[in-house]
C-alpha cells in the first residue's frame, strides 16, 4: 500500500494562492480606508470653505434691497443661521445617503444638477483621455527609440512646452485661431440635446486640445523614461543575443514592461479630466460640473458648491483607488513588496 505523500510544492500551491490573495486584498484594504478618510478630510475642508466665503445667502437670493427681517426669515429657514457643527452632520449624514440636499438658486434638488454636469464633464474628459493616452505613449516610446536623435528632441521640448502653458492661455489662442480667424469651429460648446454625434463631436474638439496639449508631455515623458530603461535591461539584452527580431523583442519585452507605469498613472489623469475642468468649461460655456460649481461658488449657492465639489472629490479618488489597484493586479513585484 503506497502511503507516499504528495510533493511539497504541489501541497503548498494553493496556500501560496491564498496568501498572494490575501496581500491583495489587505493592499487594496488599505488604500480604501485611506481614500475614505480623504474624502472626510476634503468634506470638512469643503464645508468650512463654504462657510467662511463672504456674503450673506439670503441677502443673495433675495437681492441688495430685500428687507433685512425677510433676509434673516430666509436664513433661518434655509438653516444657514445654525451652528457649523450641527450643519455639518447634517449635510454630510444627508449625503453619505444619497440626498445632497436643496439648490439655494433653483429651489430644486441639487442631485440632478450634479448627475447631468458629470455626465457631460465625463463626456469631455473621456474624449480627451481616448485622444491623448495613445498619442503620448506613442510620442515617449517613438522618442526612446531614437533617444539622442534630433527627433528625441523635439518630441520632448514639445511635450515640455506644452505642458507648462496654462490651460486658459491655450484656449484662449485656440479659440482665436481656429473659432474667430478661421472659423473653423465653433467657440462654445454648447449644443442640442438632440444634436448627433458628429455635431457634438464638432463642438467639443477645441475644449478638448487644451487638455490635450497639457497632459502629452507628462504621458509622453513617462512613456520614453520607461522605455529607455528597459531598452537597457537585462531582459532585453538577452532577448537579443538569442537572435530574436528587433520587432519582436520590442513588443514583447521592451513595452509590456516599459508602459505598465504609464498606463497605470495615466488612469489617475482622468480623474482631473471629469472633475478639474472649471477654466476650460467656463471659457467654452460647457455646462460640466466644473463651470457648474464656479457659478455656485459666484451665487453662494453651498449645497451646489459643496456638493459637487465632493462628488469630484469621489471621482478623482476612485480613479486613484483603480489605478493602484490596476498597478497591483499587474505588477507582481509591488504586489509583494507593498504587502511585506
Amino acid at each position: 500500500m503506497n502511503t507516499a505523500s504528495p510533493p511539497a510544492s504541489q501541497g503548498t500551491r494553493p496556500a501560496r494562492g491564498d496568501a498572494r490573495a490575501w496581500r491583495v486584498a489587505r493592499f487594496i484594504g488599505t488604500r480604501l480606508v485611506l481614500a475614505l478618510i480623504t474624502l472626510w478630510l476634503l468634506s470638512v475642508i469643503v464645508f468650512a470653505g463654504g462657510q467662511l466665503l463672504p456674503g450673506d445667502v439670503g441677502r443673495a437670493i433675495l437681492g441688495p434691497l430685500a428687507d433685512a427681517r425677510a433676509v434673516a426669515a430666509l436664513n433661518h429657514q434655509l438653516g444657514v443661521d445654525r451652528p457649523w457643527l450641527t450643519q455639518y452632520t447634517g449635510w454630510i449624514s444627508h449625503f453619505v445617503r444619497g440626498d445632497m440636499g436643496e439648490s439655494y438658486a433653483y429651489r430644486a434638488p441639487v442631485a440632478p444638477f450634479i448627475l447631468d454636469a458629470l455626465a457631460n464633464s465625463a463626456k469631455l474628459g473621456a474624449l480627451a483621455f481616448i485622444v491623448v493616452v495613445p498619442a503620448g505613449i506613442a510620442g515617449g516610446v517613438y522618442a526612446a527609440l531614437h533617444a539622442g536623435r534630433w527627433i528625441d528632441r523635439a518630441i520632448s521640448i514639445t511635450g515640455l512646452s506644452a505642458t507648462v502653458v496654462p490651460e486658459f492661455v491655450s484656449s484662449i489662442v485656440l479659440i482665436l485661431v481656429f473659432g474667430v480667424w478661421l472659423q473653423w469651429l465653433p467657440i462654445e460648446a454648447t449644443f442640442a440635446p438632440d444634436a448627433g454625434p458628429l455635431v457634438q463631436l464638432k463642438h467639443l474638439i477645441l475644449p478638448v486640445l487644451p487638455l490635450v496639449f497639457v497632459f502629452f508631455g507628462y504621458i509622453a515623458r513617462m512613456a520614453r523614461a520607461g522605455t529607455v530603461e528597459a531598452l537597457d535591461a537585462d531582459y532585453t539584452r538577452t532577448a537579443i543575443l538569442k537572435g530574436l527580431p528587433r520587432r519582436t523583442v520590442i513588443w514583447r519585452h521592451v513595452l509590456r514592461n516599459a508602459l505598465l507605469p504609464t498606463v497605470t498613472v495615466a488612469a489617475t489623469q482622468l480623474g482631473y479630466m471629469i472633475g478639474g475642468l472649471v477654466v476650460v468649461e467656463t471659457l467654452f460655456h460647457y455646462q460640466g460640473i466644473g463651470s457648474l460649481i464656479y457659478n455656485a461658488a459666484k451665487a453662494k449657492d453651498f449645497p451646489m458648491l459643496e456638493a459637487g465639489v465632493l462628488t469630484v472629490g469621489v471621482v478623482y479618488t476612485a480613479a486613484n483607488l483603480i489605478a493602484d489597484a490596476l498597478y497591483v493586479v499587474l505588477n507582481p513585484r509591488l504586489r509583494v513588496r507593498e504587502s511585506q
